[in-house]
């Protein structure tokens, strides 16, 4: 299935095809627009020659910055962004041999292939990763990309019920992308009325 986030058919398609590119993108997706932020692993590989997560862990950092703040930029906040990609790099290659899809794959020591809860538990210990950025990412596992681990649902909710329209994981045009974004603001307006 070809995910339909960032309105570039050439960066989608990478994000769909590449575990770690969309775990890249699912770590940018912080005070940007959600298509900016989804378009940055393109951007990075485009300016480095691929998404090796070993080979970005060890870039030098200044220079691994600097690829941040070319025009387009990949992150309104380039050093500090920078940094979380090659800190996520890093964790991705050392603790699971360089495959981002392990994190939700990989059998556990029972040899059984992980839950939901576990998928969660998996992408919470990231780095950059809290509960609620964890849970949309299983969401969007198991919404656009077949993810099957049982309980995904329940691991993800609220953002893995049927029919929301709460994140990235609801979208799959410009329409549902709208609804989103109008679902967002109308919590956010709840939110400060409640303060």
């Amino acid at each position: 299935m070809t995910l339909h986030l960032t309105g570039d058919t050439a960066a989608d398609t990478l994000l769909s095809d590449d575990p770690f590119a969309l775990l890249l993108g699912m770590l940018l997706d912080q005070q940007i627009a959600m298509e900016t932020a989804f378009a940055g692993p393109a951007k990075i590989r485009d300016r480095i020659g691929g998404l090796d997560p070993s080979v970005i862990a060890a870039y030098d950092p200044e220079k691994f910055a600097a690829i941040f703040k070319q025009t387009p930029a990949v992150h309104r906040f380039p050093g500090s962004m920078a940094a979380r990609v090659q800190t996520l790099a890093g964790v991705v290659a050392q603790d699971w041999n360089g495959d981002a899809a392990a994190i939700w794959t990989e059998a556990g020591p029972d040899g059984a292939a992980p839950d939901g809860a576990e998928v969660l538990r998996r992408l919470k210990g990231l780095p950059g990763f809290g509960e609620q950025k964890a849970k949309i990412f299983l969401a969007l596992l198991g919404k656009r990309l077949g993810v099957t681990a049982p309980g995904w649902r329940e691991a993800s909710a609220p953002y893995g019920e049927e029919g929301s329209l709460r994140s990235v994981a609801d979208i799959v045009d410009p329409e549902s992308l709208g609804k989103v974004r109008e679902s967002k603001r109308a919590a956010k307006a709840a939110a400060k009325e409640a303060k």
